[in-house]
């Protein structure tokens, strides 16, 4: 919902509201109060009604004292002379406009009456009572179901000697008197053992009447005073008040006064329907002041809020809809455009950072890819040299990286400098800094002054040190038509160069498929395992002293499904580089292991070794998973030997210390593989727990031929004998190299002469049909043991 609707419909809300609410407060106010004087009226006609019987009772005093106080009448109750008693009360009765008039006995029995038998008790015992005791009462009493107005006196002459009464029927006369007077309806209405209801007198018409009469409200009525809304009649027309007249144990009667509600309420309907025409002119009026106040409120705002999204879109917006540079709106449009201005600043800032590097301020690799696609759009050949530093990691090691840092920099800005504005430098990782040149391709002397430039020496910490750079060339249009591919075929080069210890290589057809075949083979070798695409090759080795086969060495193979044969020369060195070389190793491991347990059962007990890598000597794991399997497949320790590397001994001694302390403690043969190609010292062989020595075929397939390597073999087996150490030639290809290295001392022979790597069923045929060999012993003074081809 837009703003400006939103705002005109709070504003009608609020004057709807307060309206509602005020114009309810006045009508009930309005009605309460008609109600009130409603009731002040009804309460005003019952005192007039009060007052009206008080002056007829009055005036029936006067004419009952009169005749109370005739003579003729008083000798006529002294003798009871009741025809002369009958005459009398009937003429008074009639002069006076009497309804009713009796005479009573001093001991309360009627002696002659108009409407009461003779000698028959006081009808109205109250009011006798009350007259007894007071001399003389005057009030309303029932007769034969009818009110009346009643006054009685005694008679003296002039010793008390009767009671005579006098009376008025209250009836349709006296109400319509009251009614001229007040305007009320009056109604008298009579319980008869407080259960008929009977209207004895009433201004209302007959059936209106007998309508009230059958009222529930009546009941609530007779309780005396003011009734409210739910003690009205059931159809709601009359607000009443009832006063009682006369109570005894039978009968109950009251004078019912009514107000018509529609009199009362009529002015009251009249002013409710001014109040609604009232508030309909204000909602009217609030409408249209609200429409427009949102308009007014909302215009600016909405201006604003198109400015802000033409400013997300990254349009500049140059001014905006401003009422008072002090109002709201202008305050806001103010910071907006303050606010436009940062953002164009953080984003200028933030688009640097994010194009060039933190350290150097070099245009980054982004930067780099940019620039390369929009010199590949324009088609002018160009030159990229990816540059590195080969002593850059010594460098950190040695100085520190604030010093290594510190020589980036100065890089920076010597290759910024170089061959401006035909060269522009990048920095696109860590020590990997990058040169794009407009020239078809670099010639050597334009490299040669590339290269004086970058490796002039840098003071570190004052000492001067020499950056060695080597670069990797790649060219446009000749060797890629992308700025990936350009970038990943001078990374290429700068590989090749940096494993040939070359200052420069450019790249060259073929390299590429090379190092796609590479990530190829790192990809696949993850699924290898789970695939079944690895098996595993054993290659006997023989015991030079009995000529026996007890021992062999476990290859791994693996057969890539659409590269075939992949040599593992190749796939091991990628999988150290990758990290799978763990996995390969496990599975290695386990396999093997479910091997030896298979040989057992079919009665061949062999010993196998298994080649570790860097990655797994420096494993902590690793005997506790070699103790898992030994007792898995019932192994014994002896039944696995391992065998490592110089060079990976020597990455980090003292962690594969500790792991070859664990596996010698477990029983586990351990033999240095490929021994004198790497960088160990006999100090470092002395404190490794190892059982054997492994002479690399290098210096074995050519003891016959060779005197350099005889004297190698020569002092290998002595100094691993006089060590305790076995000692393994592997890559014995001849007879005579056999014969030779037997007479030499060495232990065990391994090589093609002996037999090639075979499958494990291959091997238990192979081991079946095996006849021991004999080989010459070591002799106790051995000649120069070496011929010329």
């Amino acid at each position: 919902m837009r703003f400006r609707t939103r705002l005109m419909l709070v504003l009608l809300a609020v004057v709807v509201v307060s309206q509602f609410a005020t114009g309810i407060a006045f009508l009930r106010a309005t009605q309460n109060d008609i109600i009130a004087k409603g009731s002040q009226r009804l309460e005003l006609g019952a005192k007039v009604l009060d007052q009206l019987l008080n002056v007829r009772g009055e005036q029936l005093s006067n004419n009952v004292a009169i005749l109370a106080d005739d003579f003729g009448f008083k000798s006529a109750v002294s003798t009871k002379d009741t025809s002369t008693l009958y005459s009398a009360l009937a003429n008074y009765g009639d002069r006076a406009k009497a309804d009713i008039v009796f005479l009573s006995s001093l001991e309360g029995h009627i002696l002659a009456s108009s409407h009461h038998a003779q000698n028959t008790p006081m009808p109205f015992p109250q009011l006798f009572e009350h007259a007894r005791q007071e001399g003389s009462a005057a009030g309303v009493v029932i007769a034969q179901g009818q009110p009346y107005e009643v006054a009685l006196l005694p008679v003296r002459a002039p010793n008390l000697i009767g009671w005579v009464g006098m009376g008025f029927l209250i009836n349709d006369t006296l109400i319509n008197e009251v009614n001229a007077l007040t305007g009320l309806d009056i109604s008298v209405i009579n319980y008869a053992d407080d259960v008929d209801i009977s209207y004895l007198a009433s201004t209302h018409e007959k059936t209106l009447a007998q309508q009230l009469m059958g009222s529930k409200s009546i009941e609530l009525l007779t309780q005396g005073g003011r009734t409210v809304r739910n003690e009205m009649t059931h159809d709601d027309e009359y607000l009443s008040y009832a006063s009682l007249l006369y109570a005894d144990e039978i009968n109950q009667t009251y004078a019912l006064l009514q107000i018509s509600r529609g009199e009362l309420l009529g002015a009251y309907r009249s002013l409710q329907w001014q109040l609604l025409g009232i508030i309909a002119l204000i909602l009217l009026f609030t409408v249209l002041v609200a429409a427009w106040s949102a308009r007014s409120i909302s215009e600016p705002l909405r201006a604003l809020s198109q400015a802000a999204q033409r400013i997300g879109r990254g349009e500049r917006v140059l001014e905006l809809p401003m009422r008072g540079k002090h109002s709201e709106t202008g305050l806001l449009a103010t910071t907006l455009l303050t606010m436009q201005e940062g953002i164009a600043e953080r984003e200028a800032t933030l688009r640097h950072q994010s194009r060039h590097d933190l350290l150097t301020d070099l245009p980054n690799r982004i930067s780099a890819q940019e620039d390369i696609d929009l010199a590949i759009q324009h088609g002018e050949p160009f030159t990229l040299l990816r540059l590195k530093s080969d002593n850059y990691r010594d460098i950190n090691d040695t100085f520190g990286y604030a010093l290594g840092d510190h020589m980036l920099v100065t890089l920076a800005k010597r290759l910024r400098g170089v061959d401006t504005p035909r060269s522009k430098a990048y920095r696109l990782d860590s020590d990997e800094l990058l040169l794009l040149t407009k020239l078809p391709q670099s010639d050597a002397a334009w490299r040669a002054h590339l290269f004086a430039t970058l490796e002039q020496p840098i003071d570190l910490n004052k000492s001067p040190v020499t950056p060695l750079i080597c670069a990797g060339e790649t060219n446009f249009p000749g060797h890629g038509d992308s700025s990936q591919l350009l970038l990943r075929r001078a990374d290429i080069a700068l590989d090749m160069a940096r494993r040939h210890r070359h200052s420069h290589q450019q790249y060259i057809e073929g390299q590429d498929e090379q190092h796609l075949r590479q990530l190829t083979l790192i990809r696949d070798l993850q699924d290898a395992v789970a695939n079944g695409e690895l098996w595993v090759a054993y290659q006997p080795k023989m015991d030079c002293r009995t000529g026996t086969v007890t021992q062999c060495e476990a290859l791994m193979r693996w057969r890539h499904p659409s590269l075939g044969f992949v040599p593992p020369d190749e796939f091991i060195g990628l999988a150290e580089r990758s990290g799978s070389i763990r996995m390969l190793s496990q599975w290695l491991l386990e396999h093997v292991c479910a091997q030896l347990e298979t040989w057992q059962r079919q009665g061949h007990y062999l010993s196998v070794a298994i080649n570790l890598s860097a990655s797994d000597v420096v494993d902590q794991r690793l005997a506790l998973r070699l103790a898992e399997l030994f007792e898995r497949y019932q192994l014994a320790p002896e039944s696995l030997s391992i065998e490592v590397t110089e060079s990976a001994v020597m990455q980090d001694v003292d962690a594969a210390m500790g792991t070859l302390l664990e596996l010698h403690r477990l029983g586990i043969r351990i033999a240095i593989d490929d021994y004198g190609t790497g960088y160990s010292s006999l100090a470092q062989i002395k404190r490794l727990p190892v059982d054997a020595l492994k002479i690399d075929k290098s210096f074995v397939q050519a003891i016959d031929t060779q005197k350099d390597d005889l004297t190698i073999v020569r002092s290998t087996i002595e100094m691993g004998h006089s060590l305790g150490l076995e000692v393994v030639a592997e890559g014995v290809e001849s007879r005579t190299s056999a014969d030779l290295l037997s007479t030499l001392g060495c232990d065990y022979l391994q090589g093609y002469w002996l037999a090639k790597p075979m499958g494990s069923e291959q091997l238990t045929e192979w081991l079946d049909s095996f006849t021991p060999l004999s080989l010459p012993h070591p002799a106790s003074s051995i000649e120069t043991p070496w011929r010329m081809p």
